[in-house]
């Protein structure tokens, strides 16, 4: 990296900081006219963002980049459609700047609460999915955060085609001229910026990194800032005896293979020995129809060889590897456990602490799974598929939080702020 290309890094993160601090006192209804702005432009920009992202795909090809990379570069009209969508939404929800979220009264009269804040200048790294450059600035733009946005190379042309267009917005919106320089954009693709981006303590607050597990380690060994990991994940359902049948093979094929290249896919199922009779055979059968390879632990090798007769190309013996892989692909590790417990100890072992779902009608079993796993999202009887923020109602999401800190699993715009303490007082001294 360049000194030149320091000195601009420097200054855009600078000009993010100086921004913020006028964001967290704007309006609401300043923050929702600069989104509604931003969704209107990139609405405009559509064809440019299209062309910049033809160019990013163009490039992927040349270097044989995976399947499920390529889904989760592509733009299409829809997807842009949606990315506009993901923004109203933003805008629907409420502000949770300057919310009182507990208030108290001491013995000695003063009037205790604590009062929701911006977070600061966040920076966001993040690798191929052009989406999180809307989703990441809409929320941190309603949530009065800074943010100073870099994307993968892979979609560099795709998000700052998108930035761009949202700048555009953000001129001609409502919110102060002072707190508009609050979106910034690292213009380099070199990896130098990365690691210089993580040094600049005096500018950004916070560092959220979203991508594979190579760049969460790069972030954590080289930050200066504190980081809020959205790590790699390793997603388990478990599948229990008196799970109904048609509700089983419904989650488990949406789990695997509705958008495998995503984080919330799951990637591990586990199978107690009571649902392997009414269970295990019918599962195996329906993935290797869907095309999905299959990683099989003795058991289940034995069922998809002798009672299935599955084609050998789709199916190997798993081992340790297979259980701690995101595999972001039509592959799946197979695994069948003897119990609730053996299942629980599985994932603590393997998992990554993002999503895990039950399927099981046993109430006390029900009970327990919710108890004693702590991935940041536990599901029953659904799909991990909707271990996302829009999906539970948070709007558009940052990403899932792997730490366990003040915001862990899906951060909207509640998980986008902090507290402090407000105290009222008639003149009261400390004897």
């Amino acid at each position: 990296m360049t000194y030149t290309q320091q000195d601009k890094l420097n200054e855009e993160a600078s000009q993010v900081k100086a921004a913020t601090r006028a964001l967290a006192y704007a309006s609401t209804d300043q923050k929702n006219d600069a989104l509604a702005h931003m969704a209107s432009a990139i609405l405009a920009n559509q064809d440019q963002i299209l062309a910049a992202n033809k160019r990013d795909l163009e490039q992927a090809a040349q270097h044989n980049l995976d399947q499920a990379f390529v889904d989760r570069l592509t733009l299409s009209p829809d997807r842009v459609r949606a990315m506009t969508n993901a923004i109203h939404e933003v805008i629907a929800l409420p502000d949770p700047v300057g919310e009182i979220d507990h208030a108290w009264l001491r013995p000695n009269g003063l009037k205790v609460a604590k009062q929701r804040i911006p977070l600061g200048a966040i920076g966001i790294i993040y690798e191929s999915r052009p989406n999180v450059t809307s989703d990441a600035a809409a929320l941190c733009i309603k949530s009065g955060n800074g943010v100073i946005l870099k994307g993968g190379s892979a979609a560099f042309h795709s998000n700052l085609a998108i930035y761009e267009a949202m700048r555009e917005g953000l001129a001609q919106s409502s919110l102060p001229k002072k707190a508009q320089g609050a979106l910034g954009f690292v213009r380099t693709t070199e990896r130098e910026a990365v690691k210089h981006m993580l040094t600049l303590s005096q500018h950004i607050d916070l560092i959220i990194p979203r991508g594979g597990h190579s760049l969460i380690s790069f972030v954590t060994e080289h930050s200066r800032i504190p980081v809020i990991k959205h790590d790699r994940g390793v997603c388990h359902t478990v599948i229990e005896g008196s799970a109904i049948a048609e509700q089983v093979d419904r989650i488990v094929l949406n789990a695997k293979t509705q958008r495998p290249g995503v984080c919330n896919a799951m990637e591990t199922l586990l199978v107690l020995e009571n649902a392997v009779q009414p269970h295990l055979g019918r599962v195996l059968q329906a993935l290797a129809d869907a095309g999905v390879k299959l990683h099989l632990c003795p058991v289940s090798m034995e069922v998809a060889t002798t009672e299935l007769n599955l084609n050998e190309q789709m199916i190997q013996d798993a081992d340790s590897d297979s259980y701690a892989t995101e595999f972001l692909a039509l592959e799946l590790a197979v695994r069948v456990v003897k119990d609730l417990d053996e299942a629980i100890d599985h994932i603590e072992t393997y998992g990554s602490d993002h999503s895990e779902a039950l399927l099981s009608q046993d109430w006390h079993l029900i009970q327990r799974f919710q108890r004693e796993v702590n991935s940041s999202v536990v599901l029953i009887n659904a799909s991990s598929r909707f271990s996302d923020g829009n999906q539970l109602g948070l709007g558009a999401e940052i990403g899932i939080s792997t730490s366990r800190m003040h915001a862990y699993g899906p951060m909207g715009l509640r998980e986008l702020t902090t507290t402090k303490f407000v105290v009222q007082g008639e003149g009261q001294i400390r004897e």
